[in-house]
């Protein structure tokens, strides 16, 4: 998954205005206590980070 079309799940399920911020400030346990921008900016693939975050929101299994 490249970073455009994470950021494009994530604008869809949070609203574009909400997405960045919730990144920022909401730490996700299945990050191993990280925030999405921490993870990305150590380096774990958006793939990874997108499941933690649809687990995180318990999203419906279509959007995985």
């Amino acid at each position: 998954m490249r970073l455009t079309e994470f950021w494009a799940r994530m604008d869809q399920h949070l609203g574009p205005a909400y997405a960045r911020t919730w990144a920022e400030t909401q730490v996700v346990q299945e990050l191993d206590g990280r925030t999405v921008v921490e993870a990305l900016a150590d380096g774990e693939p958006a793939k990874l980070v997108w499941r933690a975050v649809w687990a995180h929101l318990q999203l419906p299994a279509s959007d995985r």
